[in-house]
């Protein structure tokens, strides 16, 4: 099976208002090689069993997943257990030179199944092939965007989204912004928007109160202090109160206080929501694809320690994984944030340099964000099989977008 040999890759969908509306998801590749039927057809399973779940569906709320795909596999049984209307299959423009393939494409259309068009010149499509897709791959040009703005300028006014790849700075994305394309934006999002260097740098008055938390939470302090601060601010009780409940953490009975909190999960898991709480009441430069990186990193580190490392030493790794972006959500350097808040030593030397006992979990994590080479030695010094990695990526997935709904 594939997914034994390659590792995920996940890459983010934005729309022009910058919100996460899906992913594409691939194996990482070393060369540019097309993949095999076999290759191909392994996501598709590894997907439709990380995806569905018996009881409660679809997994990924109302999340677009783009998957590439052949004509060998339009008929495949993993293809029939993906949601069509959450899949978007991506099909190379030269398998529709076949009428067969055409006719096969008109039926996974006619299922509910979005199709997107790689390697298109949209000048040349005729009406009949239009009809089919969804979607079709573009490739922003800077240097002609006047003609290009003529050309988008057609598709806007039809139902077939416009989806632009390779977009790896800023101006180009907000390009796409103004031509109405979604974008897939590689690891542009980790990259601070420029107009952020210029935007108030510092901790606003609500993470000060839960940087108070955290502190409290460390030291296990009494319960009656930690609700003397909350108090300060009832819309951030409000909102940690809803992360504690929310889906991804499994909870039957709903927490109704501070102190419920503590009684049903003790002071330890706390930590985990306020670090999350600390990053979403930022007010410099928000950016809703960065925090949700941020949740999905903390919870991926902590499942790829979670069987190996003691339960408390895997709420570390979540920590680890949420402030490894909290510079960036921030908007001000690792050095600062370390100052404002204690954490264990173990933590701080991940962030700093990646080292420590959390360091290649976290640097493992990380790899698997992007088309890294070193995801496969990380994860053998790890002791963590290719399967495994890939299962917990996945199911961080799974859970921030549980978390990020139970929140909205």
């Amino acid at each position: 099976m594939t997914h034994d040999a390659h590792f995920i890759l996940r890459e983010p969908l934005l729309n022009p208002k910058q919100q996460v509306i899906g992913y594409e998801l691939s194996w990482q590749q070393k060369n540019a090689d097309a993949l095999s039927d076999d290759e191909l057809n392994s996501l598709l399973e590894f997907v439709a069993a990380q995806f569905n779940n018996e009881d409660t569906g679809w997994q990924l709320a109302d999340s677009l997943i783009f998957l590439e795909t052949a004509p060998a596999l339009f008929k495949a049984p993993a293809l029939k257990l993906l949601p069509p209307e959450h899949i978007v299959l991506t099909i190379r423009r030269s398998y529709l030179a076949d009428e067969s393939t055409l006719e096969a494409v008109k039926e996974l259309r006619a299922q509910g199944y979005g199709i997107c068009l790689r390697g298109a010149d949209i000048n040349r499509l005729d009406k009949t092939i239009l009809g089919l897709i969804s979607h079709i791959e573009v490739r922003l040009s800077a240097s002609d965007f006047a003609s290009q703005a003529k050309m988008y300028a057609v598709f806007k006014q039809s139902s077939i989204r416009m989806v632009a790849r390779q977009v790896t700075t800023w101006q180009d994305f907000d390009a796409c912004a103004a031509l109405g394309l979604d974008a897939f934006v590689g690891k542009l999002h980790l990259t601070p928007r420029p107009e952020q260097a210029n935007q108030p740098k510092g901790i606003n008055a609500a993470q000060t109160v839960i940087l108070q938390l955290m502190e409290l939470v460390r030291k296990n302090a009494d319960l009656s202090a930690l609700e003397a601060v909350l108090r300060r601010d009832a819309g951030l009780s409000y909102k940690l109160l809803q992360y504690i409940n929310s889906a991804g953490f499994g909870l039957r009975t709903p927490i109704q206080s501070l102190k419920h909190a503590v009684q049903l999960l003790g002071y330890s898991p706390l930590y985990r929501w306020l670090s999350v709480l600390l990053a979403t009441a930022s007010s410099s430069g928000y950016s809703p694809v960065l925090m949700e990186t941020a949740i999905v990193r903390g919870r991926f580190a902590e499942l790829l320690g979670i069987d190996s490392l003691p339960k408390g030493e895997a709420e570390n790794l979540f920590v680890a994984g949420m402030f490894s972006l909290l510079d960036r959500l921030l908007n001000v350097p690792m050095e600062r944030v370390l100052a404002t808040v204690q954490l264990p030593e173990q933590v701080t030397q991940a962030l700093l340099g990646r080292e420590g006992l959390y360091g290649p979990y976290l640097s493992l994590a990380e790899a698997c964000e992007l088309n890294s080479a070193l995801a496969g030695s990380l994860a053998e010094s790890l002791h963590i099989s290719t399967a495994d990695v890939n299962q917990a990526h996945l199911s961080a997935l799974v859970w921030a977008k549980n978390v990020a709904a139970s929140t909205k």
